[in-house]
This record gives C-alpha cells, structure tokens and sequence, in this order.
C-alpha cells in the first residue's frame, strides 16, 4: 500500500503537464494567418522587380490560393501595396500573373477584381506615354486585361480559360442571331487586343538574335503562353459563330464580318507561325498551325473541314520549383508530434492507452486491483480532457458565429443605406427632370411666340438667339441628367447583387451553425457512453470484491479444519501450532488490505458522483445555449423571409408602375407569349404554396421558400409587363379586361407578399386569389390567339394523314395522266412535234417520280419526328401540342399536290397545241417552290443527324434537278418549233417590209406595256398572298414575339 501511494504521489505532478501539452493547439486564426503570409511570400515572388521569367511555382501557389480563399481578396491585397506605377518591369509581371489568375483562378477573381477596372485603366494610360521599354506594352497588357474582364462579364457563361463545348456555345446565343451577331463583335474586340499585344511584344524584340534564350526575352515572350491560349479558342468560337450567322443571315449583311476575320486570320497565322520558331516555345507548348486559307463562310459545307486549333502543354518534368511549399500549420503539428514521442520515450507510452504502467519504471508487479484502479483514474484522465477541449471548441465556435452574424448585420445594414441613399438621388433626378422637361416646354413656347415676333418684326432678333443658346444649354443638361440617371440605376443594380452575396452568406452561416450543433449532439452521445462504461466497470468492481470475500470465507473453514486435525494429531501440534500462527498473521494482512480497497472504492464512487454532477450540470447548460441559438436562428429565418418578401413586393409594385408609364404604351406582345408567362408563373405560385407549408411545418424549410419567392415575384411582374403589352394591340373590350385582370392580380400579389412581412399572417398568408387571377388572364389569352386553320386541334392529327394521302394520289393520277398522254402523242404526232412532245413528257415524268420519292420520304422523316417528340402521348396529341408546325405541314402538301395537277393540265394543253411553253415552265417552278415548303416544313423539329432527314434533303436536290430539266426540255421544244416557223422576208417589197416594220413596233410597244401591267399585277397578288398566309398562320403573332 506504501507502494501505490508513493507512486501515486509521483504521478500526481506529471498528469496536469500532459495535458496542458495536449491541450495547446493552432485555431483558425492561426491557420488563416499561415495562409496569408504564404501567400504574401509567394506573390512577392512572382511579381519582382527582376527581369526574368514568372517562375510557375509561384503563379501556381497564387492559383491555389484563390481557390482556397474563393476568392482574389488576398491577392489584391498584397498588389496594392506594391510600385506599380514606378517600375514597368513589375507592372509587366503583375499583368502577367493577373492574366493567369483570370485564366485558371477561381471564378470569384473576375467578381473581386471588378472594382480595380478604373485603377487599371489610369494605369494603361499612363504607361501609354513611354515609348521606350515596357511602357507601351504595359499599356496594350493592361487593355486587354480591362478588355477581357469586360467580356466576361458581358458574357458570364464563359469560364475564364474560355473551355467551352459546342452545346454550350449554342446556350451562350440563347439561339438568338443577334445574339449570335453581337457575341461575334465582341470576340473580334477581344481578339484584337491579343493580336495588338502579339505583334507590340515581337516589335519590341531584336529577333536577329537569339532572343528566347535570355531572361530579359524569356521576361517579355513568357505571358504570350496565355494570349496564344486565348486566341485558340477565340479563333475557333469565330469561325463557328461566322457559319451558324451565314446559315441565318444573307452574305451581303456579314461582309464587315468576313473583311475583319480574313484581317485577323492572317495576322494570328503569322503570328503562331513566328512563335512556333522560337526556342523558349518548343519546350513549353505546343502551338497549332492554321490552314493555308481561311473558310469559305459562303459554303455550308466548309464547316465540316474545319479544325478546333488545339493547344497542347506538355507535362511538366519535376524540378525543385515546383516542390510544394510547407504550411507552417503543418510544421507545429510536426513538431508537437516529435515532442510527444520523445516524452514517451523517457516516461512510457501515452497515457490514453495505459496511464499508470510502472512496470518499466520499478520493475515491480501489480495484482488486477491496482491496475483496476489505474484504468479509472487515466479513464477519468481522459474525459476531463475531452470535456475541456469540448467546451473549447463550443466557446470558439459561438464567438465565431457572434462574430459572423455582427459582421453580416452591418454589412446589411450598410447595403441598406447604400440602396436607401440610391433610391433618394433618384428620385431628386427624377424631379429635376420634370422641372427640365417644363422648362423646355415652356422654352419651345418662348420660341414660338419668338418666331411669329420675328415676321411682324426684326428688332427683336437678338434676344431670340439668346432663348435658342438658353434651350441648347438646357438640352445639354437633360442629357447630362439623363446619364447621371442610367450611372444611379446601375448603382441600385450593384447594390442588389451585394446584397443577393450577403444573403448567400447568411444561408452558409445557417449551414455551419447546423453542423456545430450535430457536431454538440454527437459529443453529447459520447459522454454518455464514457459514462455508462464507468458504471459498468464499477459493477465489475464489486463482483470481484464479492469474490475476495468468499475467498476469505473458505480461509476460515481450512483454519477449523486445521484445529480439527491439530486434536487427533498430538505428535504434530508444534508444527501445526506454527502454521496456524502464521496463517492468522496472513489473515489479518489480508482484512487490513480488503478495508484499504473499501476505502479507495467509497472514495472512487465520491469522485465519480461528483464528476456525473459537474457533466450534468454542463450538459444543462450547454442545452439552455442551444435553446437560444435555436431563437435567434428562428428570428434569422423569418427575417430573410421578410426581406425577401420586401423585395418581391417592390419587384411587383415596380411592374405595376412601369404598366402607368406612358413610355411602355409602344411595348406590344402576343397572346402565345402571355400564355407561355401564365403558365410559368401559375406552376410557380403551386409550387410556392408547397413550399409555404413545409415552412409552416418547419421552419427550417425556408431555404426552399426563399427561391421561390423570388421566381414567383419575377414571374409574375413579366406576367403582368407581357399582359399590359399585349392589350396594346387587342380589341378594345377584351384589352380593357386584361388590363383590368393584370391590375387585380398585382395587387392581390401584393397583399400576399405583404402578409407574408407580417409574423402574425404568415400562418393564414394564401396565394389562391393570385392563381384564380392568372387563370383568368390566361383565359383571355387563348381568346386572342390566332385561330390559323378552322379545325379544332384534335383533329389535325387526321389531317395531315389525309392531305399527304392526298398528296401522294394526285402524284400518282398526275404520273398516270402523263404516260397517257405520252403514249397517244406517239400514235398522233410525227416529226418534230413527236420529239418535242416526248422530250417534255419525258422530263415531266421525271418530275413526278422525284416528287413520289420527296413524299414518302417526308413521310418517313414526319413518322420519326413525332415518335421521338410525342414521348407518352399520342399521335394526336402531339400533333395539336404543335398546332403552328402541323398547319405549315398540312398547307405545303396541299400546294405540292395542287401543284402536280396544275403542271399535268399545262403539258397536255401544249401537248395538244392549245398550251404555251411559259405556262408549263411556271408550272414546274411553282412545283420545286411547294416542295420547297414542305421541305422547310418537315425539316424544323427534325434532328440534325437524322438519316431521315438526309434522304428526305437528298430527294429535294432531286426534285430541283428534275425542275431544271423540265425547263431545259421545254425552253428546248420552244427553240425547234420556232425554228421550224422561220419567217421568210424575201417575197417581200420595200413598202410591205416598212409597214410589217412599223407593225412590229407598234406590237412590242403594246406587249410592253401589258408586261408592266402584268408585272405590277403579279406584285400585288404576291402582296395579298402574303397577307392572307399570315393571317392564317399567325406571322404577326411571331413577329410581335
């Protein structure tokens, strides 16, 4: 026993040392500020006053930094410290590296580099006044830097390396051509400033020597890595968006657009050409080489033969360059980790695993009781320092969160302000504006009256010019107010977006609150266990005394049984009197030691009681915190709740004012356009009252109200903006009620947004009337859309299986009536008539045949599209889902087979000699033309890569040659009949010959005159063909969308 408490004495000094060791650790601010001095190490690195190269370690270090950081904050951070403007060579290396953290970063670089435009801007234009050195291509660098963050910026689909797939080249268009039009323009800008910057760096270059060898050449030709990079894919997007605009567009229009690629194109091969040459390139990438000629845009074809320029980076080779840098976190890890296997070393492993093995120390045994009791005190050891470290990491992490949320609320609050100060100049330039605009009217009047003072009297001619200067001052202020307004809308503009991230940030805030709150729960199942395995092993405890004393029952019955024998064996009562004696002696060792452990135990359950009180009482407190960080997080939600719907509110009450300007009376729309808004707004307000009552069951549901909030007040407003547009142009009544509708359901939207604000109708808040309201705006829009074809919809499936049986029958009884005529133009005509006639029957037979194949292979193609478009519906369905394209459908095979039987009553009129030439040749245009038609028809919801569709194109060129024998033929006919009816003027005298003279004149005259006549005709009735096609098939209603 003097054993144990002796080395319970040693130990009792050592334990607090361990622990206090263990204890210490780096937190996050020591993490963060670790990262931010590597960073400042690295940045100063790469951006030196050194002329050499940016070694890539370093560039790289900066990368990964943005992506640790998502963001550029550091970055800048460092740069605005630096000369910039005192040393080109340090701003040379700046641009460079800014140029890789813009290609590869995070996407957050371009967001957080967007305020140091206009910085980047003075500083171009003062490094543009040094001709010498790397003044100028300061300058270029940091224009195509301003350039290239314009561009994207315009354009955020492109990612910053400008890796973009074909499909995703089709989403950045929208599929619109203008879109299509205006993205090529700024391409051309963009890839521009690459190819100034091209040229400026090799102009700058002495290439007669070997320049690409030296750290000043390496310096200037290391950033054109980055601008060949770029101009590869600019270079490969131009020549794809040049085709799709060719394909869209008449040639005439894109003439500019050729001129500046062909200019381009030749500039970007020289340019790759020479940098394939020089030695600092061969061994960093690999640069592609461009065709001999440019493309031909004017041949659809060519883009088949196109190939993506691919820029290929070999693997870079390991060097002590790109070794990684050592986090300084790391480091004091390692070496506390060191220092802990030497501790263990001198004084024995971790106590976590064995806490008091003395074995090693004094060499001397234990029995099972003092380790028992070793267990417990390192077990008790153990969960003290867990419960520490516990309520460590809780205080950090609400101090944290505290912090955090301060931190949003100002910045909140500040956004606030900013967008309270915006809207007040606003509405003070809105109001000088008024003031403007009567003042120019009242200076118009003064004019007025000025000029009629002016005719009854000169005199007053100075003081008129003086009111014209006076009215050109205040236009010119109107203009400037004017600019100052469209500057305070894209503040208002900025200041939504800020205020969009901070709203963000409060939904991450939310998100890591969650998990320290598991992370809690879970640490609380913890101590739990450890306390339960306590409890256990005390209960082990007692069995084992139990046993002991057992153990001490039976000593006592040997001892009887030892007096027993001692009776019947005298001779040995000596001996047996001394073994007695010392078992007694045994016997009271063992009772002094048995009451020694009553007492550790009573002891052990003491502290052990009081350890499960202390917990306790930690748990309880730990549970009243979480209870208020639960209220505060309720109060959270229900406030982005609140301001959400605030901006939801404003966002519809802006709509119903702009639907009062008088400036939106020239905005028209369409009825289908309308329809298509109802019912994205209605399907959005279904899907908010969902959302609305899983946040009513849960209020941490509110992450999935919030987004819908918002579509439902954007949808809504366009829903309300397209309805006012489209009762500019509908009837009176229908229009009045429309618009009467669209008010309603504004302020019915409104008056749910605003219970929405209030916490005591949020419960009862029903967006039922704004529903019922755009189904009746929707109804009112079906009745205003164009009727096209009278046949229900239903029923168009059927006939357009009919009008292409149709079709296919008069092709056969067109085909039949001509080998008809064929065969008795044989039996009846001889000579030169019989070869004209067969020639012309012959091609028109052709024609038919062709005609025959384009059907059945529209068929085909016309099957495959509705299998593939309809999905779970049928046939009918999808053919009135697709009303507009099955109308078009339906009309061009009517044409085709009108057309068929026209041209068979005109070849058999000329077979007969009734007929005229130009009647057949009209006929047979008029043919190619409707298969044209058809053709366009069948091909819109076709895929591109459809076998279907190829055969169906293949038939077309067919039918067009077929049209242009048949032509051929008969302008052919025509040349032998007027050769065969030759006139003869020899029989003739002078005076006969001068009368048919003057006859003939007065003929063509006369033939003039009808061919204007006729010509004026024709264009009238195209005009009113045009007319009455639009009507039917709704053109206006396509072109107001």
């Amino acid at each position: 026993m003097d054993r144990v408490s002796s080395t319970m004495k040693q130990v009792s000094n050592p334990l607090p040392k361990v622990l206090s060791r263990r204890a210490g650790g780096g937190g996050l601010e020591a993490e963060r500020e670790s990262f931010e001095r590597a960073q400042t190490v690295s940045i100063n690195k790469a951006i030196n006053a050194q002329e050499v190269a940016v070694k890539e370690k370093h560039a790289r270090t900066c990368i990964l930094g943005t992506h640790h950081e998502k963001g550029a904050q550091t970055f800048w951070s460092v740069v605005n410290r630096l000369p910039l403007s005192g040393n080109a060579v340090l701003c040379w290396k700046f641009c460079h590296v800014f140029h890789k953290l813009l290609r590869d970063g995070h996407s957050n670089v371009l967001k957080d580099s967007v305020r140091y435009k206009n910085e980047l801007s003075d500083m171009s234009r003062m490094w543009g006044h040094l001709s010498e050195g790397y003044g100028q291509l300061c300058s270029i660098y940091l224009k195509l830097l301003r350039t290239k963050m314009e561009f994207h910026i315009k354009n955020p689909r492109f990612p910053g390396n400008l890796q973009m797939s074909d499909r995703q080249l089709d989403e950045a268009g929208e599929n619109d051509v203008n879109n299509f039009f205006q993205l090529t323009v700024e391409m051309f800008d963009y890839l521009e400033c690459e190819l100034n910057l091209f040229q400026t760096v090799f102009s700058s270059l002495d290439m007669s020597r070997s320049v690409s060898v030296t750290a000043a050449g390496q310096c200037r030709l290391a950033p054109l890595i980055q601008v060949i990079l770029d101009c590869s894919h600019l270079y490969d997007y131009t020549v794809k968006l040049l085709f799709k605009l060719h394909s869209c567009l008449p040639a005439d229009t894109l003439q500019g657009h050729r001129d500046r690629f062909l200019e381009q194109f030749r500039k970007l091969k020289d340019l790759f050409y020479r940098s394939s040459n020089l030695q600092y390139f061969k061994r960093l990438i690999q640069i592609p080489q461009l065709p001999e000629n440019p493309p031909n845009f004017l041949r659809a074809s060519a883009l088949s033969e196109h190939i993506s320029p691919v820029v290929v980076i070999p693997a870079e080779a390991s060097s002590p360059d790109s070794e990684p840098i050592t986090d300084l976190v790391e480091m004091d890890a390692a070496s506390q980790s060191l220092f802990d296997n030497k501790f263990d070393d001198i004084f024995g492993s971790s106590f976590s695993c064995d806490p008091f093995n003395f074995n090693s120390q004094n060499g001397m045994n234990k029995d099972d009781k003092d380790r028992l009791i070793e267990q417990l005190y390192g077990e008790i050891t153990a969960l003290k320092e867990e419960l520490e470290n516990f309520k460590a990491e809780s205080a950090r992490g609400a101090v944290q969160l505290r912090g955090r949320a301060s931190e949003l609320e100002a910045e909140l609050a500040e956004q606030q302000h900013l967008k309270q100060q915006a809207q007040d100049e606003s509405e003070f330039l809105r109001a000088e504006l008024e003031e403007l605009k009567k003042q120019r009217e009242d200076t118009e009047k003064a004019q007025r009256s000025l000029t009629e003072i002016e005719r009854r009297a000169q005199a007053n001619e100075q003081r008129y010019s003086k009111l014209k200067e006076k009215y050109s001052e205040l236009v010119q202020n109107h203009a400037d107010l004017l600019r100052k307004n469209a500057e305070v809308t894209k503040q208002i503009t900025v200041a939504r977006q800020a205020q969009g991230d901070v709203e963000r940030e409060k939904k991450e805030l939310e998100d890591s609150f969650q998990r320290v709150s598991e992370q809690a729960q879970r640490k609380s199942q913890e101590q739990a266990e450890v306390l339960e395995t306590l409890k256990r092993e005390l209960a082990a405890s007692r069995q084992e005394l139990q046993v002991l004393q057992g153990t001490l029952e039976s000593s006592t019955q040997a001892g009887a049984e030892q007096n027993t024998r001692i009776a019947s064996l005298e001779q040995e009562r000596d001996r047996l009197s001394q073994a007695a004696e010392q078992h007694r002696d045994k016997m009271a060792a063992l009772q002094a030691e048995l009451q020694q452990l009553r007492d550790t135990l009573t002891r052990e359950q003491e502290s052990s009681r009081t350890e499960l009180e202390m917990l306790q009482t930690q748990l309880r407190d730990k549970e009243s915190t979480e209870r208020a960080l639960q209220q505060r997080l309720a109060e959270e939600r229900l406030s982005l709740l609140q301001s959400t719907a605030h901006q939801a509110e404003c966002m519809v009450q802006d709509a119903l004012a702009r639907m009062e300007d008088p400036a939106h009376i020239s905005c028209t729309g369409s009825a289908d356009c309308l329809l298509s808004q109802t019912l994205a707004a209605s399907e959005c307000a279904e899907r908010l009252r969902d959302a609305h009552s899983k946040y009513l069951l849960d209020g941490a549901a509110v992450g999935s109200l919030l987004p819908h909030l918002a579509l439902f007040a954007h949808l809504v407003s366009n829903t309300l903006l397209q309805g006012s547009a489209t009762s500019h142009v509908a009837p009176v009544e229908p229009a009045d009620r429309l618009l009467e509708l669209c008010k309603q359901c504004g302020s019915e939207t409104v008056s749910y947004l605003s219970a929405l604000q209030d916490p005591g109708k949020v419960a009862s808040a029903d967006c039922s009337l704004v529903t019922a309201c755009l189904g009746q705006i929707s109804a009112i829009g079906e009745e205003l859309r164009p009727r096209g074809l009278d046949v229900k919809q239903e029923e168009l499936g059927d006939l357009v299986d009919k009008e292409m049986a149709a079709t296919a029958a008069a092709i056969e009884v067109a085909s039949a009536r001509i080998e008809e005529m064929l065969s008795k133009a044989r039996a009846g005509d001889t000579g030169v008539q019989l070869e004209v006639n067969e020639r012309i029957l012959g091609s028109c037979t052709g024609l038919m045949q062709a005609i025959r194949v384009l059907v059945l292979a529209s068929k085909d193609l016309q099957r495959e599209i509705v299998d593939s478009g309809r999905g779970a519906a049928s046939p009918k369905e999808f053919y009135a889902k697709n009303s507009r394209w099955t109308e078009g459908l339906i009309s061009a095979s009517k044409a085709v087979g009108w057309g068929a039987t026209v041209m068979v009553d005109a070849a058999d009129l000329v077979v007969q000699g009734k007929g005229t030439f130009e009647e057949l040749m009209v006929c047979s245009r008029e043919i190619a033309a409707s298969t044209a038609q058809l053709v366009a028809a069948s091909k819109v919801k076709a895929d591109k890569d459809s076998a279907n569709l190829c055969k169906l194109q293949q038939a077309s060129r067919g039918v067009n040659q077929a049209t242009a024998s048949v032509v051929a033929s008969t302008k052919a006919g025509r040349s032998q009949v007027e050769e065969k009816d030759s006139m003869d003027f020899s029989s003739m005298t002078l005076t006969q010959i001068k009368r048919q003279e003057m006859d003939s004149q007065v003929r063509v005259l006369e033939l003039e005159n009808q061919l204007q006549k006729e010509r004026q005709k024709l264009g009238e009735l195209r005009k009113k063909h045009y007319e009455l096609a639009g009507v039917a098939e709704g053109w206006e209603e396509d072109a107001a969308d």
